[in-house]
This record gives structure tokens, sequence and C-alpha cells, in this order.
């Protein structure tokens, strides 16, 4: 339960600094990826960003709608759409940035240069532990 304890409060933190910019948590998400990856295809997307195909679907057309995003064709396959941030999606994301950051320096903050490779190591270790089943 600490760890969903945990996540909670990450979660409800970030949701309150992002609805500031307009954005939800899942959006930021999509937009850090894209801004780190240019031209990803939706599922490539949905991958990093561990959800479904099909909520990446949704999550994509409202982002499109707001404007945060194009949806091109691949130059050499047109059977592939491309996702790319417009202009309105990275002052979006740099906006969130700015209230998002401050916000994980001051949590990561709460731990001494130690105590955080070790918090590091045992995240990596409680994850790849469920990755196993």
């Amino acid at each position: 339960m600490l760890v969903k304890r945990a996540e909670q409060a990450m979660l409800r933190a970030k949701t309150t600094a992002l609805k500031f910019v307009g954005l939800t948590p899942a959006q930021y998400v999509a937009l850090y990826e894209l801004d780190a990856q240019p031209g990803i295809t939706a599922a490539t997307l949905a991958r990093l960003c561990l959800v479904s195909p099909q909520a990446m679907m949704i999550l994509l057309k409202s982002m499109e709608q707001q404007g945060l995003i194009t949806r091109s064709f691949h130059p050499r396959h047109p059977n592939v759409l491309e996702l790319h941030m417009t202009d309105a999606g990275r002052e979006a994301l740099h906006a969130a940035r700015q209230r998002v950051e401050p916000m994980e320096t001051e949590v990561f903050g709460a731990f001494s240069p130690k105590e955080l490779i070790a918090f590091r190591e045992y995240l990596s270790r409680f994850a790849e532990a469920f990755e196993k089943g």
C-alpha cells in the first residue's frame, strides 16, 4: 500500500499543477515523449506511456482537437502516421515543465545523494520483480 499511496500523492500533485496549464497527466507524458522522439507512431507512444493503443487513440484525438499535436503520413511509408507537437504543444509542455520539475526537485531533495541512489535501486528491483511475474 505504501507504493500506491506514494503514486496517488504524486498523481494528485501533478494533476493539480498541470490543471493550470490545461493538461492532464496523460497529455503531459505524451508531450514529454513526443518531445524526446518527434515523429513516432501512436503505437510506439502508447508503449512509452504504458497505455493501450485504444486509450492512446482517444488521448491523441483530444490532443489534436486542442491543437497540441498533428498527425502526418510518413514520407516513405504511406500507411504510417507520424506524430508531431505543434507550437501550442511545445508551449504547453514548457509551461507544464515549469510547474512539474520544481515539484520533482523538491521531492527528490528530501533524500541525500546516497539515499537517492539506494531508492532508485530499490524501486528498479521492485518493478523488475513484478515484471518477472
